[in-house]
């Protein structure tokens, strides 16, 4: 943005109220509006893409109010948001929710009050765009982390996405269905090729930056546990979950359960079966980035397909885009 025009995001549900602002905010010379959102699912998709630099948002809005996204959103990503509502009621909230700027809705059938809101909503967003800038960077969240699960022709899409990722990216989880003693040689073959260090998942092990556990085969499931501000792997003995041990399902309701939603990544990878995606959704529903592969990339299309279906899937994308998509996102975890 510095000497460019300041790029921004609207979110709102209705599409006549998003119309006026783009059409209000596109005449504006310093300013250019690069997306449009109907409800915070659409918008954190669009901030991942599109790297606005401040975003208007709403606040009654389907699947989730503006206020709950605010607190899910500014702890991971540091955007200046102007929240613009009817509902004055809620202007203390949504600042102590962290928004830059609230902003009172103008009546739409009330012309000059159209007027006189499109006016001094770009003197808003330039305010409320230099206050961040000048305000200094709190820390990201802590305890972050990256879980990917898998089945029939993970061990080739798991390899693949791992080989891709710098060794810089928070602590990474892995369920693939595999034999006994079959995941700890093929932890010890990725880790001669990848740069994240890569080995099989011991009770007690501390998930960290630049490491990859993979579940052990055979007999234990594995979840992930927060104690302070580290994360550690459990290990359980138990009866298959979706005709798995361990499961994909355990691993992801786990993550939801012990990590803020927004300092997680869930990955769905191609399998039989629907194991990973109730838990994938878990980890949405706590406002966790999802990724799916898509069917053209998979060699079974059945846990991904599922997660699609059921709405556990933020975005889709083919094998050769997803590592580059966690990084891309990931990058921001601490």
């Amino acid at each position: 943005m510095p000497g460019g025009k300041i790029r921004v995001l609207v979110v709102d549900d209705s599409l006549f109220f998003r119309g006026m602002l783009v059409r209000g905010l596109t005449s504006v010379s310093d300013i250019e509006v690069v997306g449009e959102a109907f409800d915070p699912y659409d918008a954190r998709d669009s901030l991942l893409t599109l790297e606005p630099d401040v975003m208007t948002l709403d606040i009654e809005m389907p699947n989730m109010n503006g206020v709950e996204f605010l607190k899910i959103l500014l702890p991971q990503w540091k955007i200046p948001v102007v929240v613009i509502s009817s509902r004055g009621d809620l202007s203390d909230a949504v600042k102590r929710a962290g928004a830059a700027d609230f902003f009172q809705k103008p009546d739409p059938k009330n012309p000059d009050s159209v007027k006189n809101f499109l006016a001094e909503l770009p003197k808003r967003i330039r305010f409320a765009v230099s206050k961040t800038l000048q305000r200094p960077q709190s820390a990201k969240p802590s305890g972050s982390i990256i879980a990917l699960g898998a089945s029939t022709g993970g061990t080739q899409a798991t390899a693949r996405i791992l080989k891709e990722l710098p060794a810089n990216l928070p602590g990474i989880v892995i369920v693939q269905h595999m034999p006994p003693d079959f995941t700890r040689m093929y932890a010890q073959s990725l880790d001669r090729d990848c740069a994240v260090t890569v080995a099989e998942a011991r009770e007690g092990d501390v998930v960290e930056r630049g490491k990859a556990l993979i579940a052990p085969g055979g007999e234990t499931h594995m979840e992930i546990q927060k104690r302070g501000e580290k994360i550690y792997i459990h290990l359980t003995r138990g009866e298959k979950v979706n005709g798995h041990c361990p499961s994909v399902d355990t691993l992801f309701h786990s993550v939801a359960r012990n990590v803020p939603g927004s300092a997680a990544v869930g990955v769905l990878l191609t399998g039989m079966g629907v194991d990973g995606a109730k838990g994938l959704l878990a980890m949405r529903k706590t406002g966790s980035y999802t990724l799916g592969q898509d069917e053209k990339s998979s060699v079974v299309y059945g846990m991904p397909r599922e997660a699609f279906e059921i709405g556990a899937v933020a975005r889709q994308a083919p094998l050769e885009s997803i590592a580059a998509l966690v990084v891309k996102y990931a990058q921001g975890l601490r």
